[in-house]
């Protein structure tokens, strides 16, 4: 990546694929009555005001190159990928403590399922992680609205990066809460299965990379926010280094006994450290796979 300005958003398939792309809308998908009555039971998450949903990206599925000359066929029915059980999932973590209305939007938005291998689709809107190939896994959605509201603060965000891309999931969540997100995968297999899940999803304002997330991106510094997805004994100083003045970054820290800690840089040599509760991560490593 180059130092030359770059005009925001920037369209995913800058780093995707070059091949046309068209909108389509999925059927609604059948669910069980008894999800849906558990759903709409558990559901007390009131979404965000309309002007905060119009100012978040448009996150739009994409109909298949096999299926441009014929209308899509409707998605085999499935009783956890409801907008009902999505919904539930929200009010659940609003539930444990998460009040930021923009990232419960953004929760509400997302869906979790698409990030997953179809086999674990009936897990997808539980609050847990689940294995998403190479020794790694998606983060509960507890986790993810938790580091999120932590590092936004109630701010508006303009760059924001991610360490550990995954399959996805987070990386879109972050895109309907900040103006540009930047996220780095160590991992080749998962770069490329990021690009995948996102593809369909179309969202403009997210670039991947594949490199060594404990370098950063440089490039692309200062950020007001860094979130980190994978634990290590300490934040590495090069992203310390690469967050704005005034910025928040959140990561989980140690070995086999994992807390989140909040850093937060209060001038150009100076930051301060917090400790927040107990969590359990991937450990962070260096270089690329």
């Amino acid at each position: 990546m180059s130092d030359k300005p770059r005009t925001f958003p920037l369209p995913l398939s800058s780093v995707t694929d070059k091949g046309p792309k068209k909108q389509t809308v999925f059927s609604p998908v059948a669910t069980p009555q008894t999800a849906t009555r558990n759903a709409a039971h558990n559901a007390v998450y009131n979404t965000a005001p309309p002007k905060l949903r119009h100012a978040q990206p448009t996150l739009v599925p994409a109909r298949p190159h096999a299926e441009r000359t014929a209308p899509p066929a409707p998605p085999r029915p499935h009783a956890l990928v409801s907008d009902a059980v999505r919904r539930a999932m929200v009010a659940r973590v609003a539930k444990q403590g998460v009040h930021d209305p923009v990232v419960l939007a953004a929760l509400d938005t997302v869906p979790r399922h698409m990030f997953m291998e179809e086999g674990l689709a009936a897990q997808a809107y539980i609050d847990a992680s689940l294995p998403i190939g190479h020794q790694q896994t998606i983060s509960q959605p507890y986790m993810v609205a938790r580091m999120i509201e932590v590092m936004r603060n109630g701010a508006n965000l303009a760059r924001v990066l991610e360490i550990g891309t995954g399959c996805g999931y987070q990386a879109a969540v972050l895109a309907c809460i900040a103006q540009e997100v930047y996220s780095i995968e160590r991992i080749r297999p998962l770069h490329e299965l990021a690009k995948s899940n996102l593809r369909p999803l179309r969202v403009a304002n997210l670039r991947l990379h594949y490199g060594d997330g404990m370098l950063g991106l440089p490039q692309a510094a200062p950020f007001d926010g860094i979130i980190l997805a994978a634990a290590g004994l300490q934040v590495p100083q090069a992203l310390l280094e690469q967050l704005a003045i005034g910025g928040r970054l959140v990561a989980p820290i140690g070995e086999r006994t994992q807390h989140l800690e909040l850093v937060t840089r209060t001038g150009k040599a100076d930051w301060t450290r917090q400790t927040l509760e107990h969590c359990h991560f991937v450990p962070l490593r260096s270089g690329v796979v």
